[in-house]
């Protein structure tokens, strides 16, 4: 069976090494769906237990035993470890060490020439050689200065002292090498076996020492499929405003890890109901509104969250249009109706409606977005999708016109795709008839946006005369007449379709005439 360190959980602090100083090599783990898996029995898990020190490649031994040999403890730990029991497996290794960061460059020098500084002064110091990549860390006792999330760094004497200040007990396990020792001093084995999120030492201090913790709470749960330990759980309650002091960069990264995951119902409710996300995401918790007397509109969080789930259920393998898993698809799906509670009247007849909410949901998202530091293609497309996303209800009453299936196409841009997907994730009625009505409304929309591609160019519209052509065909030269006349031609190819090259110069003559 092989080791593995599919995601990178060592619990240190913020690394001042940059994405340039380190190999490509298990950078886009954010980016890498992770299914939760079926547990295996106790039973399982103690006979790979077994295994785990013989699994090891000749390359991982040789480089174990010169630890040994230059008299240095030297064991895998964390993440590989608990993913090996779960059967994944990568060419990654974490490894913790009572080495100094010194002496391990030197030993990795031995090793392999492909030696990099992941942060000395935090006791990481990286190494590849051929396909496999290790990150070995002197052994840690950080201490926090509780006010921010940096530590005071303090390196350790003892491999166990090293796996207590970890985030959870699942990744609190170790296998010394080249012994082949499995080290579990706090019953991470049977957490894992039970699929149980717990902390090795009292949740508050664990919290305490780093709130971000709380939050790779939430992410195990949507990547794993775990629950959390019950006093785990209390504390992150009790001190979910801890979080705050976190940086908005560290709060993303794990926010996407989360969206990322298999479980994502399940991590974003483990978000709302611990309080972080009253924190991080207030958008989120606002969405619990109280439901009106007669029940004329939905639970619109628990709307929100089945919407995630179909949008999920609609992205497509590696060669669709929208491999999954698709960050924008999923944010968009999560955010499309945060405008809601903003827009929420109560109507003469006892009903309530939420007018405008898509516009206003658009501007919420892009200023939540911005302050969690998403990346600008990112905010700007997720933006696009929530204002877009109740535009096919028109279609649904009345079919439209060639025209109008342009705009949508032309108005969607390279988002179309997507807001296929987020359009029909937003059906979540129980009525049946209703539900197939509206799905045979979008089917139809679709086959008329084929017939049109086939007939003519309808993903990037452009009027049959271009600037210069328009130029030439007035007499003018460049000025704010030829944007005007441009838009006017660009309004007739959208209404009527391709105009030919003879048609559009009489249609800009008459346009131009008539403005005298």
């Amino acid at each position: 069976m092989p080791l593995v360190a599919i995601a990178r959980d060592r619990d240190g602090p913020d690394s001042p090494a940059t994405t340039s100083e380190r190999p490509s090599s298990g950078m886009l783990v954010a980016m890498t769906i992770q299914a939760a898996p079926s547990l295996p029995p106790r039973e399982v898990l103690a006979a790979r237990c077994d295994a785990l020190g013989s699994a090891v490649p000749p390359e991982i031994a040789e480089l174990a035993t010169s630890f040994a040999t230059a008299g240095h403890e030297f064991a895998l730990v964390g993440g590989p470890v608990r993913d090996a029991f779960l059967g994944r497996s990568s060419a990654d290794f974490d490894f913790a060490t009572s080495a100094t960061p010194d002496e391990t460059e030197r030993l990795l020098k031995g090793w392999t020439r492909a030696t990099w500084d992941m942060g000395r002064d935090f006791g990481t110091i990286g190494g590849r050689r051929g396909d496999v990549v290790v990150e070995v860390t002197t052994f840690r006792a950080d201490e926090y200065d509780g006010a921010t999330r940096k530590p005071v760094v303090a390196f350790g004497d003892s491999l166990e002292g090293d796996l207590a200040r970890r985030d959870f007990t699942v990744n609190s396990m170790a296998v010394r090498l080249p012994s082949g020792e499995f080290v579990d001093p706090f019953g991470g084995l049977d957490d894992l076996a039970g699929g149980l999120l717990r902390t090795p030492i009292e949740a508050t201090l664990s919290f305490g020492d780093d709130p971000l913790r709380m939050m790779r709470a939430a992410r195990f749960v949507s990547h794993l499929g775990f629950d959390i330990e019950p006093a785990t759980f209390a504390a992150m309650h009790a001190m979910s405003e801890r979080i705050e002091i976190v940086s908005a960069e560290r709060v993303r990264d794990e926010l996407t890890k989360l969206l990322m995951g298999a479980c994502v119902r399940e991590g974003v409710s483990a978000l709302v109901e611990s309080g972080l996300a009253a924190h991080v995401l207030p958008e989120l918790p606002a969405l619990r509104l109280e439901v009106d007397e007669h029940h004329h509109h939905k639970d619109v969080y628990q709307h929100t969250l089945t919407v995630v789930e179909q949008a999920i259920d609609q992205e497509t393998g590696p060669d669709g249009p929208v491999p999954g898993p698709d960050l924008v698809l999923r944010l968009a799906a999560l955010l499309h109706d945060i405008g809601k509670p903003a827009t929420r009247r109560l109507e003469p007849d006892g009903g309530v409606s939420f007018h405008h909410h898509e516009l206003v949901g658009a501007r919420m998202a892009r200023k939540r977005l911005v302050a969690l530091r998403f990346e600008k293609d990112t905010i700007k497309a997720v933006t696009h999708l929530v204002e877009l996303h109740l535009r096919f209800h028109g279609y649904g009453e009345a079919q439209w016109s060639d025209s109008a299936v342009r705009r949508y196409v032309t108005d969607a841009g390279d988002q179309l795709e997507r807001l296929h997907r987020l359009t029909r994730a937003d059906v979540t009625t129980r009525n049946r008839r209703k539900a197939e009505r509206l799905a045979f409304a979008y089917d139809d929309l679709e086959d008329r946006i084929a017939q049109l591609r086939a007939r003519e160019e309808i993903d990037a519209i452009r009027p049959d005369l271009n600037g210069t052509q328009i130029m030439a065909e007035l007499g003018i030269g460049p000025g704010r007449d030829v944007g005007l006349a441009y838009k006017h031609l660009l309004e007739l190819r959208m209404e009527h379709g391709p105009l030919g090259h003879e048609r559009a110069r009489a249609e800009l003559r008459r346009w131009w005439a008539a403005r005298g």
